[in-house]
């Protein structure tokens, strides 16, 4: 486990934005992520009929949709108690086995540094 005191500014930046769309969305997940270059691209969770997309997944596809060729590092604010291995696989496949994953709670501490794998 990593303390959210113990994130680098930048790392923080994507909890707190993953925090603040599921806030805003009223969503059960948020999700942020970083790509090569340092933008942040902010999603939360997909749930139409027709499309079920969890918040990291809408996150990593809307930097590959953008352009993006890789990702430094993806947090996601969940009441969940784990990451999804599809979530893991999706940030794997663009960012690169050991990728950080920060897996936060709804009061934005950080529960779990996953590596994507």
């Amino acid at each position: 486990m990593t303390e959210s005191t113990d994130l680098g500014p930048e790392d923080q930046k994507i909890v707190t934005l993953a925090r603040s769309a599921r806030a805003r969305n009223g969503v059960p997940e948020g999700a942020a992520v970083r790509d090569e270059t340092g933008r942040t691209y902010v999603a939360g969770t997909v749930a139409l009929d027709s499309l079920q997309l969890s918040a990291l997944r809408t996150a990593v596809a809307m930097a590959v949709a953008s352009g993006a060729s890789s990702l430094e590092a993806a947090a996601v604010v969940s009441g969940e108690s784990a990451l999804s291995a599809e979530d893991l696989a999706a940030v794997r496949d663009l960012g690169g086995a050991g990728t950080p994953v920060f897996l936060a709670g709804p009061d934005g501490a950080v529960r779990e540094t996953a590596a994507a794998v």
